[in-house]
């Protein structure tokens, strides 16, 4: 995962977290007055027909008087805008007996019109003026009668426009203090979060601390699970990196130690047999180092996950086996190699997998007496992947019970392949084999 660089500030969590909350006010706002907005009109529009209508039935049932008169409009008043002003039309058998408004000329309404709800235009020297129409015919005693109630569009649309304000305007004066509300809370939720990064930054990993596992909330459990378990990986890591740095400070020690004392004595008796103990010891500390450098350019080279490729594990071992042929049968050893007809794969990285094999057959090599039988094997089965170094020669050390798994104080080489198993995805084991053998060192990887 790449780190930001120093001085580039990241992005803060409570900006995002408010951002979103903001964002989701504004949908709520907007979506408030698009309701309130339509629903002020539609229900305008059912009040003023149903004005219409009353006003209609109600004109039916009297006996209103001829009047051509215009009455002043009684919805003047913005303290009583609910009360709309009205103009009525009057026919008694097909002739005009009432015009309230003089609308019937400007509107062309000199004969009845048809049943039902309309809208006309009446066009006058200020524009145009709309208007609703709602026309009925009497009943009964009444059959004669038909009348028509106009209203102005224009006041039902300040009607409506009233309506909608009054039912958005207190969610709007609500919606501050509800944002208000979801700051104050979202702060406060953070808080917990908060808490855990400032533990997390004074987290010291290699110091031996640990998060607290006692939080008040479920949902950090998995995190601070994952936190301690990464951090009880690197205090392992780094109590290996301690137990190897004395392991290799030890190796060294003793070659060293070795090349002073020789080299002091070779000052004052420069015997061939001193000189050989002085090159013996540095030929040692010159191989312990290249151990060293070979498992550290190995550990560079095998990072990436596209270093590794699928290896055949039988071809691995035949190679290695043919390079340690001359060295075996210099020091009077018998190495071979059991396979499986059908080949062993195995996805590894090459020089990884080849240095700890190597490591393997080298340290049989050099710590059995001459005429040692030294077996390499490899096998696989249903649950695992294998290879083996077996050696019938009696060690310094004896073999560990069976299976038991490799520890410290077996020497630079051993620590080496263990480390390398470990980045392998191996488990390296050590016990007596199978007869004749008496050691065994195995490299196991789960199937």
């Amino acid at each position: 995962m790449t780190m930001p660089a120093p001085g580039v500030h990241l992005p803060s969590l409570w900006r995002y977290l408010w951002s979103w909350v903001v964002g989701a006010l504004l949908v709520v706002w907007t979506t408030l007055l698009l309701v309130a907005w339509y629903t002020g009109h539609h229900e305008a529009e059912e009040i003023t027909d149903g004005q219409l209508e009353a006003v209609a039935r109600l004109w039916l049932s009297v006996e209103p008087d001829k009047t051509l008169s215009i009455p002043e409009p009684i919805a003047s008043s913005r303290t009583r805008a609910y009360v709309q002003d009205v103009a009525v039309l009057h026919w008694v058998d097909g002739q005009l007996f009432t015009d309230t408004h003089n609308l019937a000329g400007s509107l062309g309404l000199s004969d009845p019109p048809a049943k039902g709800f309309s809208n006309r235009v009446q066009t006058t020297g200020h524009g145009e003026v709309r208007w609703r129409v709602y026309a009925a015919p009497g009943q009964d005693e009444h059959a004669a009668d038909f009348v028509a109630v106009l209203m102005d569009l224009d006041h039902r649309v300040d009607l409506g426009r009233d309506m909608a304000l009054k039912l958005a305007r207190p969610a709007l004066l609500v919606l501050p203090l509800v944002a208000l509300l979801l700051w104050w809370a979202l702060r406060r939720g953070l808080n917990p979060l908060v808490r855990l990064s400032r533990d997390v930054a004074a987290l010291d990993g290699l110091g031996g601390q640990r998060l607290d596992t006692a939080h008040r909330f479920h949902e950090f459990s998995s995190t601070v699970r994952a936190i301690n378990t990464l951090v009880d990986s690197l205090q392992a890591q780094a109590r290996r990196e301690r137990e190897f740095a004395s392991d290799v400070a030890h190796e060294l020690r003793t070659p060293l130690a070795a090349m002073s004392l020789q080299a002091s004595a070779a000052q004052h008796d420069p015997s061939p047999e001193r000189l050989a103990l002085l090159e013996a010891n540095a030929l040692r500390a010159g191989n312990i180092l290249s151990q060293l450098l070979e498992l550290a350019r190995a550990q560079r080279d095998g990072t990436g996950r596209e270093a590794w490729k699928d290896l055949s594990l039988g071809d691995v071992a035949a190679g290695l086996i043919a390079s340690h042929a001359q060295e075996g049968f210099e020091s009077d050893h018998e190495l071979s190699l059991e396979q499986p007809e059908q080949p062993v794969v195995l996805h590894a990285q090459p020089m990884l997998l080849e240095l700890s094999l190597r490591n393997l057959i080298e340290n049989a090599l050099r710590h059995t007496p001459a005429g040692t039988q030294v077996v390499v094997e490899v096998w696989q089965n249903a649950s695992e992947v294998g290879v083996s170094v077996s050696d019938d020669g009696q060690r310094a050390d004896a073999p560990r019970p069976a299976q038991a798994p490799v520890s410290s104080g077996l020497g630079l080489g051993l620590r080496l392949v263990q480390r390398l198993a470990e980045q392998l995805g191996a488990t390296l084991h050590r016990d007596t084999g199978e007869a004749p053998m008496t050691t065994r060192f195995t490299l196991r990887w789960p199937r």
